[in-house]
């Protein structure tokens, strides 16, 4: 301010020294000047009052500026500190960081160990229980089939235990029958044996075996040597043998022819002993039937030498196996009847 009224007595002095020394119209111009200048002094000296107060402004800044780089310097001494302790403390957090990463690393490969091992026991279990669902599965549809098949063999058992009490029902019937035609055979053994009285001497021998009357008689008393014609001795013989047989219709009546070992020398109408035993039984079977036996009952057959009593060579041997057998026998159709129904 001081500056700017000692340039303003300057140009007064120079104003007054150029009036004294110069014509009016260079005072005219002086004084246009001076005014110019006069006015650009006062807008200067505006612009300096705002100047000044812009520079209050600024030391006002200035002196803000220098507490808060005061203020700054002290945070920034506190941040410093701050800063190295978070330097230290990063430090750290990285040693422990880089050190847990290592750890990380070592459980992370013990983890996949652990893990591979888990999954491999998982997958094991797994295979296990397919394993024993698949068997369960394979024994549950045994079990169906077994009980299917438990349902069939039940059904057949209870037909077979139906088929059973018939069958058991056809033997009591059988037994039955067979204890009435044992009766019978012990009865009409026993009537024969009345009948024959008196003939065991004369070669007629009888027994039972196996529900059936076997009566034999030695050749010498129905044929003479390599005869098939029996003579009147043994006729008697049959006479009552066949009176004994009347009424017994439920028997049936085998004659069998027998011969020995030795050679048939007989004739031209016999080859061997298949004939001679054959022609035999024949004759004795229409002896029977003539002594009114029914024929329908009697059987004729020849065995030759082929079932022999006695197998020796001895004259004795011979002349047992030399033999008429009658075979008594009961008639099979009631047992035949009864298996059928």
């Amino acid at each position: 301010m001081k500056n700017i009224i000692k340039i303003l007595f300057i140009w007064m002095a120079i104003g007054a020294s150029i009036v004294s020394c110069v014509p009016k119209r260079k005072l005219d111009d002086v004084m246009a000047n001076y005014n110019a200048e006069k006015s650009k002094s006062q807008d200067l000296h505006s612009q300096n009052i705002q100047l000044e107060s812009q520079n209050t402004e600024l030391e006002n800044s200035v002196t803000d500026m220098g507490k808060r780089m005061k203020a700054l310097k002290n945070d920034t001494s506190i941040q410093g500190t701050s800063l190295r302790n978070l330097t230290s403390n990063y430090d750290q957090l990285n040693k422990t960081y880089r050190e847990l990463l290592a750890l990380k690393d070592v459980n992370k490969k013990k983890a996949e160990d652990l893990v591979m091992r888990y999954m491999k026991e998982i997958e094991n279990t797994r295979t296990t229980l397919q394993n024993k669902e698949d068997k369960l599965n394979n024994t549950e549809l045994s079990l169906a089939q077994k009980e299917s098949n438990l349902k069939q063999k039940t059904a057949e058992l209870n037909q077979a235990m139906a088929d059973i009490e018939k069958r058991a029902k056809r033997i009591a019937e059988l037994q039955s029958e067979i204890s009435r035609r044992d009766s019978l055979a012990k009865s009409l053994e026993e009537k024969i044996r009345k009948a024959l009285f008196g003939l065991q001497d004369e070669g007629i021998t009888m027994e039972m075996r196996n529900g059936k009357v076997y009566i034999s008689l030695d050749n010498e008393l129905l044929f003479k040597p390599g005869s098939y014609k029996a003579d009147e001795k043994g006729k008697q013989a049959l006479k009552k043998l066949a009176k004994a047989l009347k009424g017994n219709d439920d028997i049936n009546i085998t004659v069998e022819g027998h011969t020995d070992t030795d050679k048939y020398n007989g004739g031209p109408q016999l080859k061997d002993n298949w004939d001679l035993s054959v022609m035999r039984g024949t004759e004795i079977v229409k002896v029977l039937e003539n002594f009114k036996v029914n024929p329908k009952r009697l059987t004729a057959s020849g065995k030759g030498q082929y079932s022999p009593l006695d197998t020796g060579k001895t004259i004795d041997a011979k002349k047992k196996n030399r033999r008429t057998d009658i075979v008594l026998t009961p008639r099979l159709d009631v047992f035949e009847e009864i298996l059928k129904n």
